[in-house]
């Protein structure tokens, strides 16, 4: 079978060539005998490995050397939690933007850790369609927290808030080096690897070393391996870490040095969330719609909903159509090899992830199937 086109917002498409080395070394890994998925994480096969993605994540982000990289197991979910436990623990106050289900999380793990959560902007008044403008933020918070892109809601920060001399923490798991981002900006920066790095499993973590409190310096109750200083004094590696997940992601990060580095791929990402916006904005008859606001729009998600939206919040027989047009659609573009294009039920429609992987050829293949599809209904 013909390999499809995934707009899956995670786990999502892997570059093909990658996938094709990946295959190439499943049964020997240059000349061991053995599948890195067998391999000792303290082998001197497996070392390079990870010590090679620590430095090419360093060169693809500019990461300055008081920074730690950290390859860490749990979720972006996880990091919701140590995150408040390892810098919210001077003042136990932290300033959260709300701008979809991510951050609301973050914010609801932080309180639940007995963080004081102060909630200094939100976009929930047009269901997270826009990224609140808060160009500075004052206040005796330990941290102040945004998640940079917004998957389910198509947003995305096209601004950097000033935080002063409060660190700043930025969720970036759907946009991680799909453009070039100024780490100094932040004080931790953390991204779950299965939307533009790897396959699930490894959440890499970029944190200014002077905010690493000692272990037992962390909220009260916080077990060993939360603490971010448990992970940076053993070099990733005080368990098993996840090895074939890293070897992965080494790989990708080498494929996206050879396109650019994070340079190229913001060019190849906005060429194809241009084309495909254009045509959202643009299409005959407004039969589409993009949900995300002009100018909070992700290069990386892209929700949109049909005519037949419009009054079905309020309409049982116009929801009722809406539900029959999305199934259809979905299920049309499936068959014509464009899958994981349903979209996520607090925006309903469809939604299309269109990260590093995923080709203009993709991009262009769904538009084309848009146009008929517009036609037809």
């Amino acid at each position: 079978m013909a390999r499809v086109f995934n707009f899956s917002a995670g786990p999502s498409c892997l570059p093909e060539d990658v996938l094709k080395e990946c295959a190439a070394e499943m049964l020997d890994y240059q000349g061991s005998g053995q599948s890195v998925m067998e391999m000792s994480h303290r082998s001197k096969n497996y070392e390079p490995i990870i010590q090679d993605a620590e430095a090419m994540v360093r060169k693809l982000m500019n990461v300055p050397d008081n920074y730690k990289v950290l390859f860490v197991q749990g979720g972006g979910s996880t990091q919701f939690a140590m995150v408040a436990q390892n810098l919210g623990i001077k003042n136990k106050k932290a300033a959260y933007i709300e701008t979809g289900v991510w951050a609301k999380k973050a914010a609801a793990e932080a309180k639940h850790l007995g963080i004081d959560v102060d909630i200094i902007a939100s976009s929930k008044d047009k269901n997270y369609s826009y990224i609140p403008k808060v160009e500075k933020i004052t206040g005796d918070y330990d941290y102040a927290y945004i998640c940079f892109n917004n998957t389910i809601m198509g947003t995305h920060y096209e601004y950097i808030p000033d935080t002063g001399n409060i660190p700043l923490v930025a969720d970036i798991s759907s946009c991680v080096l799909s453009e070039p981002l100024d780490v100094t900006k932040f004080g931790l920066l953390f991204a779950g690897a299965q939307k533009n790095l790897a396959p699930a499993g490894v959440t890499l973590v970029i944190i200014r070393e002077d905010l690493i409190p000692e272990v037992d310096a962390c909220l009260p109750g916080t077990p060993t391996m939360l603490a971010y200083k448990t992970h940076a004094d053993n070099g990733s590696m005080y368990n098993t870490p996840p090895c074939y997940t890293i070897y992965v992601l080494d790989k990708v990060l080498h494929w996206i040095e050879k396109n650019g580095g994070a340079e190229g791929m913001l060019k190849r990402n906005k060429e194809k969330a241009d084309y495909l916006y254009n045509y959202l904005d643009n299409n005959e008859g407004n039969f589409y719609h993009a949900t995300a606001e002009v100018g909070s729009r992700s290069l990386m998600n892209v929700p949109f909903l049909t005519k037949y939206s419009d009054h079905a919040a309020d309409d049982e027989v116009a929801a009722a159509k809406e539900k029959e047009i999305n199934d259809a659609f979905v299920k049309a573009a499936s068959a014509a090899g464009l899958v994981n294009l349903k979209g996520h039920r607090l925006v309903g429609g469809m939604r299309a992830s269109i990260y590093n992987a995923m080709t203009l050829e993709g991009v262009k293949a769904l538009v084309e199937f848009m146009k008929d599809f517009a036609k037809k209904n």
